[in-house]
């Protein structure tokens, strides 16, 4: 059974955009292994609580997310 598991920030998808996930990814696995792989295709988007997540041993938010590249506080004033 194909299987892809999506993990977003929560609150950051509508019901319709978590539905693309869905169709688009069913999808993409019928192109791959054939119009056999429709009804057994999981698709799980779970959200993840702001801060429950990270990168690079860093905790990351919603809010840091959305900072643009010069506001970010990990670069140094050349960088930006």
């Amino acid at each position: 059974m194909p299987f892809a598991n999506f993990k977003v920030p929560a609150g950051t998808l509508d019901e319709k955009q978590k539905e693309r996930i869905v169709t688009r990814t069913t999808e993409l696995y019928v192109e791959i292994y054939g119009e056999r792989a429709r009804a057994s295709t999981m698709v799980l988007v779970e959200e993840v609580t702001d801060g429950g997540w990270g990168i690079g041993g860093n905790v990351l938010t919603l809010a840091m997310l959305e900072q643009s590249p010069e506001q970010s506080p990990e670069q140094s004033p050349e960088q930006r």
